[in-house]
């Protein structure tokens, strides 16, 4: 089926077809009504019929039009009749035997056809098809208009402008992001009053590129700058700029940027300008000419703004380290304003903002949701509350409660609860000690993080786990903090084999983070006392071909041995400490297997109870 997409993206011009078919229906019944014979329901008698009828006085009156008579009976019945085409009715009475008597008591009438209905009978059979026909010429016709007008307007950029009031964001709905906050209110302010900055000879970037982890924001700051300014607002993705057929970027581009200097004073956010803004010349991920000269012309339209020139451009991408350095130098993109992911205080503020459309219980302590969601962007946060919002009215509560927080923190990180998963007692005994091995070395060692939460309910792929959170969060991590990470990570290892005398598969993605960060601190971090301060390349986890093909060794292979060396020094080091903990202390590794079997979780509360009990004094790592 052929479908007109610019006819379907128009909705009034879709419902303009329809009602024009609809008249054309109408206009084609009322054409054949003419010929429709209204008395059609009358029963239809022969002549012979008439004759005897008018001989035995019942007619009452007969009309003739052309060849259909209408009779009329004497009992205020009625019927029609045909009489022959090539007689008169005269005649045809005559030669049938009509009592002339009985006739003259009938009341004749002779009706002339109509001249419309005359030479519709006439035309209509040789119009009506070479107007089907011209129809069908006149609708191909426009089939190809439009997609000569649409081959024309590829160049046309699907700028949009925004004007949603009804969706209005401001700087008050954006929580945290205060240092970008400030950044952005200059360009508002610029945009509302430019005569104050041009006067004193100041200019204002012409480009604001915001960066930053996805979900941190940009989107979001971008449209509150647009309900900040007042001013018109176009919004395009760099996506759109790019089609398969050479100079189509560049056109768009060149469309996009004379629109909006139209409406100057403006602003253009380009999202995910990391689509065209790539650095050439690479040589690795393919080369896109087309990509290519829709970045230069880029560069020209930005570089080519008047010294008056009221048209802002905002960006944003998530990886500012992939863009070519002339889209950066000053005079295009010459601020930038990084979105980092939101703290303790504004993952609380976040929470809030998102939970306003939301029935939240009386108690609930947005600040504990926030100290267990460290590393969280405030799309995951929206998404942590809309999860619980699932769930409470999965479990028909009109509220959300603590709980619901806390159970969909947990969905987010591991998946959702697998109660209905059978395992043997065994398998949950094993579990019970790994996760305990896991919770003592953490109350076990000083520079640990404590506990938070513990359970043998399986999530996910996850067999149990354990949440450690840290009391305050640091941008910055000692050897201390490291090597206590470390050991805490080989706790559950180390309970298996000391409780068990044998390990078992659970360990495994244990053992390959404790490996991973043990390596960190040899090759990035310079905290190996052997290998010294020193930073070696090599060692990546990058998911792209070309980047692997990049990356290279920039130390011998004596040096690797080293490095292997000191990263099986430190992880052995860590088993050896945790090893020691859970011997010195297996009656409260026992205790907290049991209470873990019984309830199969403990919150911090009930943790921290039983340890309580103990007096465990924490050692250094």
């Amino acid at each position: 089926m052929y479908i007109n997409r610019k006819t379907a993206k128009n909705p009034k011009k879709l419902s303009h077809n329809i009602l024009s078919a609809i008249l054309l229906l109408l206009v084609i019944t009322l054409a054949f009504s003419f010929f429709v014979n209204p008395n059609a329901e009358a029963p239809v008698i022969s002549i012979d019929k008439l004759v005897t009828m008018i001989n035995a006085g019942k007619v009452k009156k007969i009309i003739v039009q052309e060849n259909n008579l209408s009779v009329s009976l004497n009992d205020g019945t009625k019927a029609t009749a045909k009489k022959e085409s090539e007689s008169a009715l005269s005649e045809t009475f005559k030669n049938y035997g009509v009592d002339p008597a009985a006739l003259r008591s009938v009341s004749l009438e002779i009706k002339d056809p109509s001249g419309f209905k005359f030479w519709m009978s006439v035309l209509l059979p040789t119009l009506l098809p070479l107007i089907i026909i011209i129809a069908i010429f006149l609708f191909i016709f426009r089939q190809a208009k439009s997609g000569a007008n649409q081959a024309f307007s590829f160049g046309r950029s699907n700028i949009k402008l925004f004007s949603s009031f009804k969706d209005k964001v401001t700087f008050k709905d954006v929580a945290g992001l205060v240092a970008a906050k400030a950044e952005l209110s200059e360009i508002v302010d610029f945009l509302k009053n430019p005569k104050k900055y041009l006067e004193i000879g100041a200019r204002i970037p012409r480009g604001v590129l915001l960066t930053g982890p996805p979900g941190t924001g940009k989107t979001l700051l971008a449209r509150a700058v647009a309900g900040e300014a007042a001013v018109p607002f176009f919004h395009i993705s760099a996506s759109e700029f790019v089609e398969m057929f050479v100079g189509v970027g560049a056109a768009r581009t060149r469309d996009a940027f004379k629109t909006t200097k139209k409406a100057a004073p403006a602003i253009l956010f380009i999202d995910e300008i990391d689509a065209v803004g790539r650095e050439r010349g690479t040589g690795l991920g393919g080369g896109h000419d087309e990509r290519e000269q829709t970045l230069n012309q880029i560069l020209v339209e930005m570089d080519g703004f008047e010294q008056e020139s009221q048209v802002i451009v905002i960006a944003a991408t998530n990886r500012p380290d992939i863009l070519d350095k002339a889209l950066l130098r000053p005079g295009r993109f010459d601020r930038s304003v990084v979105l980092d992911i939101p703290d303790i205080k504004d993952r609380e503020e976040i929470l809030k903002v998102h939970a306003r459309g939301k029935k939240i219980a009386n108690g609930v302590d947005f600040k504990k949701v926030a100290i267990r969601t460290p590393g969280f962007s405030g799309a995951d946060l929206a998404n942590l509350l809309n999860e619980a919002a699932l769930l409470a009215a999965k479990h028909n509560r009109k509220t959300l409660n603590q709980d619901d927080l806390y159970n969909s923190i947990e969905k987010v990180l591991l998946g959702p609860e697998r109660k209905g998963l059978i395992i043997s007692d065994q398998e949950k005994k094993i579990t019970a000690f790994h996760e305990a091995g896991h919770d003592l070395i953490s109350a076990g060692l000083k520079d640990a993080d404590p506990v938070h939460k513990v359970s043998i309910v399986s999530r996910g792929h996850a067999g149990g786990y354990t949440l450690n959170l840290p009391i305050e969060e640091t941008r910055l991590k000692t050897k201390k903090q490291f090597l206590a990470n470390i050991t805490v990570m080989m706790g559950g290892y180390a309970s298996e084999k000391e409780v068990f005398k044998d390990i078992s598969t659970g360990a495994s993605n244990d053992l390959q983070q404790a490996s991973r960060l043990a390596r960190l601190l040899v090759t990035k971090f310079g905290m190996s006392e052997k290998i010294g301060p020193i930073s070696y390349n090599g060692s990546s986890d990058a998911v792209f071909l070309g980047r692997e093909i990049a990356m290279h060794k920039d130390y011998s292979e004596k040096v690797a041995s080293e490095i292997d060396n000191e990263t099986k020094k430190i992880l052995h080091k860590a088993y050896e400490l945790a090893r020691k903990i859970i011997r010195t202390h297996r009656k409260i590794l026992n205790k907290i297997a049991a209470e873990l079997i019984k309830k199969e979780s403990l919150e911090q509360d009930d943790f921290y109870a039983i340890i309580k009990k103990f007096k465990l004094k924490p050692l250094a790592a």
